[in-house]
């Protein structure tokens, strides 16, 4: 997972799956929230409301600086958080020492900017906020929730103690519980919500991806337990008929002839069934292909209308067709971010036309695919065998559309009044 988690990063847009798309978000929310409120917070007070005296303005720097190292030390530290937070990767037991030992400095600066008189009191309780939800953003990701607001509830009485010995003012102590509670409860809601949200989702694309896999793997045990019914028995005749045979003609009985006819027999029997079988797996019934495509784009938030009547068709003609629903509809999921998905079913003047239509193709087209079962050279080759034609592009901008067109009089309908 972890491979695939780095990998997309260097993947468009567009090839990200929507889970990739909401952490891309959240981590890049995040990096803009340490920022936005050390410069709202921190930088623009600080520089209005800085007295302008030599100790004030040093201090004023060295808290700028330790404000700006310690949200780059945080959004360097981000990613590794989350990664613990999804179990990922072990976060190392020391990797927030640095972040910790820079909010550790930022508040003593700020408390001995109000011990120097250096700046107004509502600009050093709004540093002390700046400086807190940093470090507090990637603290309350990583231990329990318990424990991260057990340690702000005694950070907010050292703080009050120490800004109130400085100050003994009771709004301002007042003030600095306030941002220590808003810092804590923004960490907990902004950030701790956030990734849990984020855990819950990729759970669910794992759960996704899982269901596929056992679906597969119910389908081939379908395929060998429909295999060795059909053939289980048939084997075991023929071992005993032919162990028969092999006695018979060593005595020299003409019966032998007999029992090789019958092996023989037994075994064009068997081929027949096993092509049934296989014909079976391999066909696909349109009428089960639009019905299931539909519900599984709108399962993926995709609305897909469907039109048209898939009854009386050809055999042949319904499984070609059932396959262009299933490999368009498979591109649709994969290849694009569609909002919108039309599947029409047409038959004019003895044919039949479908038309499958999504507005998600981006700037590139799905890709052709290379093998006769899959792609878009599957299906013409598959619509071949009907005297079928395939054609796909671009109609609009980001609009891409497949149209597959049997004709009524071709071989399938021979095929199908000949049987």
């Amino acid at each position: 997972m972890l491979g695939r988690i780095r990998g997309w990063q260097r993947r468009h847009w567009k090839d990200r799956s929507k889970a990739e798309r909401v952490e891309f978000q959240t981590l890049g929310t995040w990096y803009f929230t340490t920022w936005f409120f050390s410069f709202a917070w921190l930088a623009l007070p600080l520089v209005g409301g800085l007295e302008q005296r030599p100790a004030p303005l040093l201090v004023g720097g060295l808290l700028l600086l330790s404000s700006a190292l310690q949200c780059a030390e945080a959004n360097r530290l981000t990613r590794p958080v989350l990664d613990h937070y999804l179990q990922r990767s072990e976060l190392p037991p020391r990797a927030l020492y640095p972040t910790a030992a820079l909010l550790a400095v930022t508040l003593v600066l700020d408390l001995a900017l109000t011990v120097l008189g250096g700046a107004d009191p509502v600009t050093v309780r709004l540093c002390i906020g700046a400086a807190l939800l940093p470090f507090g953003m990637l603290y309350g990701i990583v231990v329990p929730i318990r424990q991260f607001l057990r340690h702000s509830a005694l950070l907010a009485v050292l703080l009050m103690a120490a800004f109130g010995w400085a100050e003994p003012d009771m709004a301002g102590i007042l003030m600095v519980g306030f941002l220590t509670a808003f810092a804590t409860c923004f960490s907990l809601f902004a950030c701790r919500c956030s990734a849990w949200n984020l855990a819950v989702l990729w759970e669910a694309d794992r759960a996704g991806e899982v269901e596929a896999r056992l679906a597969v793997a119910e389908e081939r045990l379908r395929f060998g337990r429909d295999l060795h019914d059909v053939m289980g028995r048939n084997l075991a005749v023929i071992a005993l008929k032919s162990e028969l045979a092999v006695q018979l003609a060593r005595r020299g009985r003409p019966e032998a002839v007999e029992q090789m006819i019958e092996v023989q027999r037994i075994a064009q029997d068997s081929q027949r069934e096993v092509r049934a079988v296989v014909r079976g797996y391999r066909e696909a019934d349109l009428g089960v292909e639009l019905a299931g495509a539909q519900g599984v784009l709108r399962a993926a938030g995709i609305m897909c209308e469907v039109s048209g009547e898939s009854s009386g068709l050809p055999a042949e003609v319904q499984s070609a067709l059932g396959w262009v629903v299933r490999e368009t509809t498979t591109n649709v999921l994969r290849h694009g971010d569609a909002g919108r998905c039309s599947v029409a079913l047409r038959m004019p003047e003895g044919r039949v036309v479908l038309t499958v239509e999504n507005d998600g193709a981006g700037s590139v087209a799905p890709e052709s695919g290379g093998g006769g079962g899959s792609g878009l050279t599957g299906l013409r080759e598959r619509l071949q065998g009907v005297d079928g034609t395939l054609e796909a592009g671009f109609v609009g901008p980001g609009v891409f559309r497949v149209v597959a067109e049997v004709p009524l009089s071709g071989k399938a309908a021979v095929r199908e009044v000949t049987s």
